[in-house]
């Protein structure tokens, strides 16, 4: 009987024994489960689904201002041409090549602009390289027939000489950028690629698109404003680069040279350029950024006018950097000038 009580008595312990222990461990089990699960949240999180942030490549620095305007800061946008550079001269080096390749989007302009991106796409093939041109849809229009035919000549002169003239557009007119009302269509193509591209910022991309539409639509109006009351509707440029600008506002572009701003106007297109400008008591003569201004210089000093800057905002020059100048600006320095010589 003593043997049985203790017998119980041992078991009786052992079971205490073994309760707590096994609660011990429970509570060791569940403070260690909770401290693994915070763990494993810990390790987990960076790999978790997260929103994606494009790389986006841009042509030059029209594409890169409106693609960074759709964007803000949920992607990372970067322009192939540096500032400064006359983009219808750009080739992409082999570098230029691959990063194009490893970039989730590449932005251009079209119409003949950047004759490389066919190229770059044939090269990009396979890839997952989205390719979005701003100008597809709109009415593109042809370069006059004499600048054409001019540009040919020049052409084929060169390719006598054993040159390459990359800046060739095919007869296109790509300055659609340069009219405010088609940059809108622009942007808008832009937007609807990128939101395809990264449909988790399809929402912010159409704000931050309508915010910038908005400011392109007051730019507009402004142009429009400005010039339904002028004395003269022509003015002379030296690069065929405002026709666009010229048919959306009712003006008459009247260039010096062809599309291409290096090209070199004949004895013959100099000696009719004079003469319109004669005949018209032309008082202004315009020029443009990134490349010599001294057939503008030289009409100017055979008629006694003067000269100012048109910028076709192809790129960005130190002093426009400097001025913290952008598409807008720089626009409303045009029309600026625009409004005197057309008023004169």
């Amino acid at each position: 009987m003593k043997f049985s009580i203790r017998h119980l008595a041992v078991l009786s312990l052992s079971s205490l024994l073994i309760a707590a222990g096994c609660g011990n461990n429970n509570a060791s089990t569940n403070t260690g489960s909770s401290t693994n699960t915070s763990a494993t949240a810990t390790a987990e999180a960076p790999t978790a689904p997260a929103s994606h942030k494009l790389n986006i490549k841009v042509s030059f620095y029209p594409m890169y201002e409106f693609t960074k305007n759709i964007t803000g800061d949920l992607a990372d946008v970067e322009a192939l041409i540096p500032p400064g550079i006359e983009p219808h001269d750009w080739e992409p080096t082999a570098q230029d090549m691959a990063q194009i390749t490893k970039a989730d989007v590449l932005v251009y302009n079209g119409a003949g602009m950047e004759n490389w991106v066919d190229q770059v796409l044939d090269s990009a093939s396979g890839s997952k390289l989205v390719a979005v041109e701003a100008s597809k849809g709109l009415d593109i229009m042809e370069g006059a027939e004499e600048e054409e035919d001019e540009h040919e000549h020049s052409h084929e002169h060169a390719h006598e000489e054993g040159e390459d003239h990359h800046h060739d557009h095919g007869g296109l007119d790509p300055h659609v950028w340069l009219d405010p009302a088609l940059a809108v269509k622009e942007v808008r193509n832009i937007e609807a690629a990128l939101a395809a591209a990264a449909p988790e910022h399809a929402e912010a991309f159409k704000a931050n698109a309508d915010a910038y539409i908005s400011k392109l639509e007051a730019l507009d109006q402004e142009f429009r404003e400005a010039t339904k009351e002028v004395k003269r509707k022509d003015f002379i440029t030296q690069h065929a680069a405002f026709g666009y600008l010229a048919k959306e506002y009712g003006l008459t572009q009247v260039p010096i040279a062809g599309l291409s701003p290096e090209e070199e106007p004949s004895a013959a297109k100099m000696a009719e350029i004079v003469e319109f400008a004669k005949t018209h008591n032309v008082k202004t003569i315009f020029f443009e950024t990134l490349v010599s201004s001294s057939v503008a210089d030289t009409i100017a000093k055979e008629i006694g006018a003067k000269t100012a800057v048109l910028n076709p905002i192809e790129g960005l020059t130190e002093e426009d950097r400097s001025h913290n100048l952008d598409y807008l600006g720089i626009m409303r320095q045009n029309l600026e000038a625009l409004k005197i010589a057309l008023n004169e």
